[in-house]
């Protein structure tokens, strides 16, 4: 069974960097080939941050799925939408990604959105580890779209609004029908918990991402995250946060 990472925060709260540094951590230690990224955000842009153009995403299959007349045939419907879920997969040598992108509009889903948690329980069996990158609300978790999730990492910069947002996301988390197994903070641009981190009752902190010049550079020039140099403060951290978490 696949380790699940999801990670979820506020916008402009560093996730989709944080979810890419995670991908390129299995990468540097061999697991690439092993790992599936889901772009759950309805920005996507996890695929800029890996270096990848999407070749499709899940709300255009699902929107064709939709607008297909209803037939008795259910298996052979699933076994399509099933096969534009795959064309829609943009497959690397170290990772595939799965973008799920825009939001859902006023109409009915439900079908094709069962058809989705399906097809997505059988995907993710197949990688050994799951990076989703999250809209803050979660709503793809919240329907399901993977089963278990091993770690929420949600990030949040240490202000009184980044708090706030943070105790919001836990409870949401509470409240999903699907088993999120240790959840924790993630606490970016900065060296230390701010001290109201002690009023997240339940929460765990899992570690803090420091300021890094590094990253916000490589960005401004339209580099990936594998463009950064293994040992800059931002990675190093991250990859100390995920050894201690993962070490059992």
């Amino acid at each position: 069974m696949a380790t699940t990472i999801a990670v979820s925060g506020k916008g402009g709260s560093g996730k989709t960097t944080f979810a890419s540094m995670i991908i390129r951590y299995f990468i540097d230690r061999g697991a690439g080939g092993d790992i599936l990224a889901v772009d759950a955000d309805p920005n996507f842009c996890l695929a800029m941050t890996l270096g990848v153009e999407t070749t499709g995403t899940i709300a255009e299959i699902r929107e064709q799925a939709r607008a297909k007349p209803a037939t008795n045939a259910g298996s052979d419907r699933l076994r399509a939408f099933e096969y534009g879920i795959q064309q829609a997969i943009t497959e690397t040598r170290d990772f595939d990604l799965l973008t799920m992108g825009r939001p859902e509009g006023p109409d009915c889903y439900c079908a094709a959105n069962n058809m989705l948690r399906q097809f997505m329980d059988k995907l993710s069996s197949q990688y050994k580890y799951v990076i989703i990158d999250n809209e803050a609300g979660m709503e793809h978790l919240s329907r399901r779209t993977t089963n278990n999730v091993d770690l929420l990492c949600i990030m949040a910069n240490p202000t009184a609004i980044g708090l706030v947002t943070a105790r919001r996301i836990s409870e949401v988390a509470d409240e999903l029908a699907i088993a999120v197994r240790e959840k924790g903070i993630i606490w970016n641009r900065t060296d230390s918990p701010p001290g109201q981190a002690t009023e997240l009752e339940g929460v765990e902190t899992f570690g803090c991402v420091p300021s890094d010049k590094t990253v916000l550079d490589a960005s401004m020039r339209g580099k990936t995250i594998f463009d950064l140099d293994p040992n800059c403060p931002a990675l190093a951290a991250v990859s100390g946060i995920l050894d201690d978490k993962l070490k059992n």
